[in-house]
């Protein structure tokens, strides 16, 4: 944990994770992915920035409509890790289920 800290510290700035640019959510996303995936269990982030990080991942899945764009295949990735470590369960036990809710609207949308 103390050789992944400052990458940890890194990603959060607010400058980042209240970007404007999809493609910087996209990587963003990915960066937050990745360090959940080395660090599990344990959640490297308080509650209340895990809460925002679930809204940036989820955020990232409407592009999944697009197969033709050049991030299609790191937001599948995103899915992938979201599906693999249960981030599902997660988001339930901090009452996301705003986000659960979106999430799953937002895969029948793209489905239909």
């Amino acid at each position: 944990m103390e050789a992944i800290q400052p990458c940890l510290t890194a990603v959060v700035r607010k400058e980042l994770v209240k970007h404007q640019d999809q493609d910087v959510k996209v990587l963003l996303a990915t960066c937050f992915c990745e360090m959940t995936r080395i660090t599990a269990p344990e959640a490297p982030y308080s509650d209340d920035l895990l809460r925002t990080i679930f809204r940036l991942i989820v955020g990232t899945f409407g592009g999944l409509a697009d197969v033709n764009s050049h991030y299609f295949s790191r937001r599948v990735a995103i899915l992938e890790i979201v599906a693999r470590y249960w981030a599902c369960v997660v988001m339930l036990d901090l009452e996301c289920n705003d986000l659960i809710t979106d999430m799953f609207r937002t895969f029948l949308e793209i489905v239909r």
